[in-house]
């Protein structure tokens, strides 16, 4: 397949190197594409996400758009660009013709009980609040799209570097937790999952979320 990612930090990084292993072809925008490792399989492009009308030429011909956007959680405006910098994707990708988009989302809008949600919680850390709320607003504004086949793909609570296990939990909008805490996921099964995702769609127009 074709694949456009937008960004390879963190978790893009990890969705880059599953999605070569299994033999796709990769674009990958970023803003400095010269620091990417050269790889037969991936064309780095220098892009920006609040360039709409920028982003079409490189997202044609693609079969699926991969937005791993994240403007840092330690920004003030850290919300209010995660929410503006996904949407113009999504929009680029319409204006495109690639018509499946999925999100690395966050598991902040996970529910803990009926209605509640995890970043409303009294314990979830302040300095990740921001950005966390405006990965909820994507999510809000995602489910009202009826022309691309989008997924929205929620980490579990904790989401850190580890081994590639194949062994994990998928679940819908409720936050997966374990017995003695909340849930993990390792960045590189979470690209694993999302991979899957990409080549067998099981959750069109859905969240779905993963944790061991």
């Amino acid at each position: 397949m074709k694949i456009e990612l937008i960004g390879a930090g963190y978790v893009g990084g990890q969705i880059l190197k599953e999605a070569t292993d299994r033999g796709h072809q990769v674009t990958v925008v970023v803003r400095h594409p010269e620091k990417l490792e050269p790889h037969p399989q991936v064309n780095a492009v220098k892009g920006d996400v609040f360039d709409v009308d920028g982003l079409i030429p490189s997202l044609q011909g693609h079969d699926a758009v991969i937005s791993a956007y994240n403007p840092g959680t330690a920004r003030p405006d850290a919300g209010k660009l995660q929410f503006k910098g996904t949407l113009n994707t999504m929009e680029a990708a319409k204006k495109a013709g690639v018509k499946r988009f999925l999100v690395v989302g966050g598991a902040g809008s996970l529910e803990v009980a009926p209605g509640v949600q995890l970043v409303d919680t009294p314990h979830f850390p302040t300095e990740w609040k921001n950005a966390a709320s405006g990965l909820r607003d994507v999510l809000t504004e995602i489910r009202k799209e009826k022309e691309l086949d989008w997924t929205f793909f929620s980490p579990a609570a904790l989401l850190q570097p580890g081994e590639r296990t194949g062994k994990f939990r998928l679940g819908g909008d409720q936050l997966l937790t374990e017995e003695k805490g909340p849930g993990r996921i390792s960045t590189a099964d979470y690209a694993l999952a999302m991979l899957d995702e990409v080549e067998n769609p099981r959750h069109i127009r859905r969240r779905f979320t993963i944790a061991y």
